[in-house]
């Protein structure tokens, strides 16, 4: 078999923008990511704390950027802090689905991450699959929180 590879690059350019005022963020324990379209600010790449004056400090960047749909990708719990910040700015915000992240190839970083959620989220129509929206991922979240407090009452 004799298969010409394509290189990243000519695949990339295949693929048109379809919103280009999107953000993507990876999600951490102790720092999130964040990338917004090259030309927005001096930095394409930020990093910002988990804390809330670090998560408000955030959107207003985002804000400046003049960001208005952001897409992360979080396994955990981290992102729903982050998400209630954004969408009280009034953001769209999205969680992309883990899989598509882990699968692209080459090294891994949370600068990398950030920057091919960001670029995903540009080209990823509203209503894929491949990300939902994080106000019923949040809200599901709750319900489960509900459930297991009602079949697990704390102790006294």
């Amino acid at each position: 078999m004799n298969r010409k590879k394509r290189s990243p690059s000519s695949h990339d350019a295949s693929l048109s923008t379809i919103n280009h005022n999107a953000a993507g963020i990876d999600i951490g324990a102790d720092r999130h990511w964040v990338s917004v379209p090259a030309g927005r600010d001096s930095e394409c790449v930020r990093s910002f704390g988990c804390f809330t004056a670090e998560l408000y400090a955030m959107a207003d960047w985002l804000k400046h950027c003049g960001i208005e749909t952001v897409a992360m990708e979080s396994t955990g719990v981290y992102w729903i802090a982050v998400f209630q910040i954004l969408e009280s700015r009034g953001f769209e915000v999205k969680l992309v689905n883990a899989h598509y992240v882990k699968t692209v190839p080459g090294r891994k970083s949370d600068v990398l991450d950030c920057q091919s959620i960001c670029v995903f989220n540009q080209r990823t129509k509203r209503n894929s699959t491949a990300v939902r929206n994080a106000s019923k991922a949040s809200a599901k979240v709750c319900k489960g929180l509900v459930a297991h407090r009602r079949r697990n009452p704390p102790v006294n």
